[in-house]
């Protein structure tokens, strides 16, 4: 037989290769193959009888890994659709598809484990001639009932080789005991209107379909999929729930253990250990696990027995990831619903503007709720403090403070939240006006205080604060602009009596770290947080909300920057107030007339989302049109541009409805001494999009490369 094998190399194409003891059985399971010099992991997408690679250069597959059964119809189905939206290579979605332990040939075997016998090792048992008494003493003892490892080993000389060749056949497998089997834990009783929002998302729960539940902030959306995981887990099927943020999942993690006692419940995070994150994996991809909770890349865990995707926070920018792959979870998950024909559902305070325009268009079912869940829990009334009638003194303007003052009084817990780590954004000097930049990119170097350095955040480049300026010799080089840890050091020094704790990605440094700040957060008086506090949590006491450094995301190039900006001002927003005890949300604006904040004041996402998609239809933005770009990375920004216009002079003649633009630097041109252009490509027919591109890709990859690296990036979320 011959293997066509998806194998992690950038070239759109499977690999054939022979293979002696191949079958149709062996579709989706993992091979080691030569490749040039090397041996890679690959997949197994199909067979054939024969190859268009002459015999001579057909190479043979070294080994067909069975220890993991084989990959379904539904989960290839998605690989597939995944390279051919995204336009990459099938291998390359593969590989970061599966979780890196199983992209290797190494075993699994770990911890201690029983055996039994599968079907397939029972047909064996029965075909084994007499001969081969070892062989057949070993299936026939496991054939009685689960044995362990060691009970084999002593059973005969050479019986671990031999369960080892038992298992790559896949008649022997792991012994799973049986668990008990879960069950749900009613912990709230619903509001009328929580109530409603289930039925409705009942209706036709047995077929594909895709809800978009856009409650606002502490309505009980999680209480809603809570319930309907527990429909779904009654039908003995399998839960998927996505969630934007690492951060998010400890606290989600133990709230679906107390909810769901009795039900095995795997995380899929890139955090976790390789071992760990494969072995939950493993447990998914056998049926075993009930529910899988975890970020983006949970979207890739194989569910056999799927029967609902959760999308928690849909329209969180980091669904979309922005390296090697560039999928977006969320559309992936749609996606993949409709490949296993089960229901999806869309979860969001502020839905992105692409589903609330679905819903609008009634492609989503809507669900709303518009009230809290919490009887006595009442939205936060936002008010903006105008920095112009009242000036900032390190960072905080006097009614803020105020506020602040009172709820340390009253034994409250405030929240002052501003979306950037460190100490200050640039370091300057005032007597020449050098400003300390990046020297790998087109950023300037943050100012960090705990151990007086200076970093880059995109590069991650660190130096340590200079002695004086270089340009002048000046020693008085000041720190502009505030960051976390500088806010965090000034309410130290105006508040003593208070215990401020700062949450960012500084001071997490690990899982473990996270759940101890955490912990320790429902006990502080002030928290300082970036937006690993914007979302997801819930502090009884909190009820006051400072803003900082607002206006921000109300001027910028960038056309979804009034859409994130309102979202995250709406999410922090949400976290005063979800108790008893009344909110407050104090934002710092010099602009307090603007629209966006206008509609923050009356809590009005429906009225902000029309108005900006009447702007984004006049203007041609998606999601009235769909995009692409064609990304070119070089040391040499001239190199790059060059290929961009050779890019696009290699492009299909015919591109009726498809607009190609000329190429640019990227907004952010230079990161890690790397140069970055781009061509952005729109059409307001998506099909005719991919058409385009489906061909343009197939001339880029013939298209030399010098030095280059280029990718495509469909739906992109950064320019």
């Amino acid at each position: 037989m011959i293997l066509r094998v998806a194998l992690d190399v950038p070239l759109p194409k499977l690999f054939d290769y022979r293979a002696a003891d191949a079958t149709r059985a062996d579709i989706g399971r993992r091979v080691v193959v030569p490749f040039g010099t090397k041996r890679l992991v690959g997949l197994i997408i199909e067979l054939a009888a024969e190859s268009k690679v002459p015999t001579h250069r057909l190479r043979s597959a070294e080994k067909i890994l069975r220890e993991v059964s084989p990959l379904g119809r539904g989960w290839l189905d998605l690989v597939k659709f995944c390279s051919s939206y995204y336009q990459r290579p099938l291998g390359e979605v593969v590989a970061a598809a599966l979780p890196p332990r199983l992209r290797s040939a190494r075993s699994l075997t770990d911890a201690p484990r029983e055996f039994v016998l599968a079907p397939a090792g029972r047909d064996a048992l029965a075909a084994v001639p007499p001969r081969q008494r070892r062989l057949r003493a070993l299936l026939a003892r496991i054939a009685r009932g689960p044995a362990s490892e060691s009970e084999l080993a002593a059973q005969a000389r050479g019986a671990r080789s031999l369960l080892k060749r038992g298992i790559e056949e896949g008649w022997i497998v792991p012994f799973v005991p049986e668990r008990p089997a879960p069950r749900f834990v009613h912990a709230h009783d619903l509001t009328a209107e929580q109530d409603q929002a289930l039925r409705d998302l009942r209706r036709g729960f047995e077929k594909f379909g895709v809800s978009l539940l856009f409650g606002v902030t502490g309505s009980g959306k999680t209480e809603i999929y809570l319930q309907l995981i527990a429909d779904v887990l009654a039908r003995r099927k399998q839960a998927l729930v996505l969630v934007p943020e690492i951060a998010l999942t400890p606290s989600l993690e133990a709230a679906f253990r107390n909810r769901f006692p009795g039900a095995c419940i795997v995380t899929q995070t890139s955090a976790m250990a390789e071992v760990e994150r494969a072995r939950g994996w493993v447990l998914a991809h056998h049926g075993l696990a009930h529910i899988v909770l975890g970020t983006r890349l949970a979207v890739f865990a194989s569910l056999p027995d799927l029967g609902l995707i959760v999308v928690d926070e849909e329209q969180d920018i980091s669904f979309k990831q922005r390296e090697g792959v560039r999928y977006s979870a969320r559309d992936l998950a749609i996606a993949r619903a409709h490949i296993a024909d089960v229901p999806v559902v869309l979860c969001s305070a502020t839905p992105s503007l692409e589903s609330f325009h679905h819903a609008n268009l009634r492609k989503y079912d809507l669900v709303p709720l518009t009230r809290r869940a919490i009887h006595e829990a009442v939205m936060p009334a936002i008010r903006l403090i105008d920095t112009r009638a009242h000036p900032v003194r390190e960072g905080l303007a006097a009614p803020l403070r105020d506020a602040l003052a009172a709820r340390l009084a009253r034994g409250e817990q405030s929240l002052v939240f501003l979306n950037r780590r460190g100490y200050a954004p640039a370091l300057a000097c005032p007597a020449c006006g050098w400003v300390k930049g990046c020297r790998r990119c087109s950023a300037h170097m943050v100012v960090h205080s705990a151990d007086h350095s200076l970093r880059c955040h995109h590069c991650g480049q660190a130096e340590r604060v200079p002695r004086a300026c270089p340009e002048c010799g000046n020693p008085d080089l000041q720190a502009f602009g505030r960051g976390t840890q500088r806010v965090e050091l000034s309410l130290r020094e105006i508040f003593p009596q208070a215990q401020v704790l700062r949450l960012d990605s500084d001071a997490v440094r690990a899982r473990s770290r996270l759940e101890d700040l955490l912990e320790r957060a429902a006990q502080a008086d002030i928290l300082v947080g970036t937006q690993i506090l914007a979302k997801g949590h819930h502090f009884e006491r909190l009820t006051l909300v400072g803003v900082l450094n607002a206006d921000g995301g109300i001027f910028s190039s960038d056309y979804r920057a009034s859409e994130r900006s309102f979202a995250q001002l709406q999410q922090v927003s949400g976290r005063a107030g979800r108790a008893s005890l009344p909110g407050e949300v104090l934002i710092q604006t010099r602009y307090p007339g603007h629209p966006l904040y206008q509609a923050l004041v009356k809590h009005d996402y429906a009225g902000f989302a029309s108005s900006v998609l009447a702007e984004r239809r006049e203007a041609g933005f998606p999601p009235f049109v769909f995009e692409a770009v064609l990304r070119a990375e070089s040391t040499d920004a001239m190199r790059a541009m060059r290929f961009l216009r050779e890019a696009i002079e290699a492009a299909p003649a015919q591109r009726s409805a498809v607009t190609l633009f000329d190429p640019a630097p990227m907004s952010l041109a230079r990161v890690a001494g790397v140069e970055r252009a781009q061509t952005l490509i729109q059409s307001r027919s998506r099909p005719r999009l991919q058409a385009f591109l489906s061909e343009w890709s197939e001339a880029l990859y013939r298209l030399p490369a010098h030095r280059v690296r280029w990718h495509l990036d469909v739906d992109p979320i950064e320019f």
